[in-house]
């Protein structure tokens, strides 16, 4: 939507919960994070073109997968998960290649940035 609040437009039209949304840095695609099964318990993170089109899954894990956000030469989206205690993922931007960075089970990590 525009500054003022006109020109709404929805991008995504599934019964599961979208959210946290992160723009591409060059502006061309959205990561987000959806409920593959409708609830909070089981999450994934998707990508798509800025338009709502061409929606694709880059996770498919147990748990949940969350909060996108890319880096600043939009190559990796990192993302917390939950399978055990919300460690630090990294991936390409195409979902391949994702690395545990924070494997450290005594805390909890959460919104990478």
């Amino acid at each position: 939507m525009n500054v003022d609040r006109s020109g709404q437009t929805r991008l995504t039209n599934d019964p599961s919960e979208d959210d946290t949304p992160a723009w591409s840095p060059d502006g061309k695609q959205i990561a987000f994070t959806s409920g593959s099964d409708g609830s909070r318990e089981e999450s994934e993170v998707y990508v798509m073109d800025a338009d709502g089109s061409k929606p694709r899954r880059l996770t498919n894990r147990p748990g949940i997968d969350a909060f996108p956000v890319w880096s600043p030469d939009g190559s990796k989206i990192a993302y917390h998960s939950k399978p055990l205690l919300f460690p630090i993922f990294l991936m390409n931007a195409t979902g391949s290649d994702p690395v545990n960075l924070t494997n450290v089970r005594a805390s909890t990590n959460v919104h990478p940035a």
